[in-house]
């Protein structure tokens, strides 16, 4: 496993867990040396208990050295990191293209090459080239096999996956492949062999879709606001339709993490090289940067037109819950906006605050919920963590600070109901929901 990232150290450990040998090889000597002493250098539920496991069994390995690992391997999967490009947001393939002449030197062999990092379509074909450029006698073969990773479930989906999708041209690839996800088999989870190009667009097709859902109930809630409707009614009425399904429908303050941001971009140049731009996926990107942006005039209308001099509380800075990840995270633009607009910005995150001071050393960060309110003009629900689901509505109000009038709770997550919020005194503010259409559908 070349790469010892989010989806090259989730899947490691993942397939040792399923017996294979696993060799995880990353150019960091300080991540193999932390994952070596047993530390992991990202947040993912489960993660270091399996990790712990696989490597007393044996069974998993860290280092920084690719050349013993893959000239024993029978699959290398490639599962480094294609972060989006300067200037035009396609995807950077150079540490893709790195590995693919690393992996050439090294091969011994019949081996099948897996490109596991999310890559633009025609990908694969440049990956072998580059190897058969630099190891003409290789005997290898290159296969996709994208990743479907939830932040925050990626064991489970891993291990219980909705489709397994494998870009293959040979048949002594797929043979291999299929031996790699023989253990799901027990699961029923279906393996969809595909030409690699296919492959390769299934994943990013698959995100954008996803992308284009949360921002169209995100506009719908905007237009629930200004007609008196209530969104989560909306969404719910709609969701129950088998033809739409009820996931990714819930409003918020737009999309962030690892994927969709760089991937929506990379379908959007893809597109536009290949003279079919996609305008619809073009209009999800820039009605989502917007709406970041917007959820800071949000908080700031919420506070009676101005936050200048105001202590605003924030909980939750990670772009979803069960994660430390807080790239393109809507937190990071609300804070931008809050303290151009002259507030004095508390934050509160249970596992994000460690990155968030790298990219935000000017907001004073709190120990827990309660400190973040304490003092507080104004409290965010930016992120659903479960820790902030059922928080002391009583002792929240009573620590805030208050001139006299109801401090103000701003949910972004819609997690709490505005009746009980406005009942323990404070004037609550959703995405999508109005006094009036509360009233009338009884939320």
């Amino acid at each position: 496993m070349i790469g010892a990232g989010y989806v090259g150290l989730v899947s490691g450990a993942c397939l040792a867990d399923f017996g294979h040998a696993v060799v995880c090889i990353d150019r960091d000597p300080d991540k193999i040396a932390s994952l070596n002493a047993g530390r992991m250098p990202i947040y993912e539920p489960g993660l270091d208990a399996l990790v712990t496991e696989n490597v007393r069994q044996g069974r998993l390995a860290f280092s920084t050295s690719m050349r013993e690992a893959v000239a024993e391997a029978d699959a290398v999967f490639i599962a480094v990191g294609t972060p989006s490009r300067r200037g035009d947001g396609f995807a950077d393939l150079s540490f893709v293209f790195d590995a693919a002449r690393e992996i050439a030197g090294a091969l011994s062999g019949f081996t099948v090459v897996v490109t596991k990092s999310t890559v633009p379509v025609g990908t694969g074909d440049e990956v072998e080239r580059i190897i058969r450029e630099t190891n003409a006698g290789a005997d290898v073969a290159v296969v996709s096999n994208p990743e479907f990773l939830r932040e925050g479930a990626a064991i489970a989906d891993f291990k219980r996956p909705d489709r397994i999708v494998v870009g293959a041209e040979e048949a002594r690839a797929e043979a291999v492949m299929r031996e790699v996800y023989r253990p799901l088999y027990l699961n029923q989870a279906p393996i969809m062999v595909t030409a690699r190009r296919t492959a390769e667009l299934t994943k990013y097709a698959a995100n954008a879709f996803l992308a284009a859902k949360i921002t169209f109930i995100n506009e719908i809630a905007d237009l629930c606001e200004a007609v008196g409707a209530d969104v989560q009614a909306v969404a719910r009425g709609i969701g129950l339709d088998n033809r739409i399904g009820s996931k990714f429908l819930h409003a918020g303050p737009g999309y962030g993490g690892s994927c969709f941001p760089k991937d929506t971009l990379a379908l959007v140049k893809t597109a536009q090289d290949a003279g079919t731009p996609l305008r619809m996926v073009e209009t999800v990107v820039a009605v989502n940067d917007q709406r970041k942006r917007a959820m800071a005039r949000k908080v700031i209308k919420a506070c009676g037109g101005s936050v200048r001099g105001k202590t605003v509380a924030l909980l939750g800075l990670t772009f979803k819950p069960n994660t430390d990840d807080m790239r393109d995270a809507p937190s990071l633009a609300i804070i931008a906006g809050l303290q151009d607009a002259g507030a004095k910005v508390r934050a509160y995150d249970p596992e994000g605050m460690e990155q968030a001071r790298i990219l935000m050393p000017a907001v004073d960060y709190a120990e827990n919920a309660y400190a973040c309110a304490e003092g507080a003009d104004a409290l965010v629900i930016v992120t659903e963590w479960n820790a902030f689901r059922a928080l002391d509505l009583d002792r929240l109000r009573q620590i805030m600070s208050s001139d006299g009038s109801a401090p103000v709770l701003i949910d972004l997550r819609n997690i709490y109901d505005p009746a009980s919020a406005a009942r323990h005194g404070f004037t609550y503010c959703g995405v999508g929901r109005t006094k009036e259409s509360v009233a009338r559908n009884g939320s």
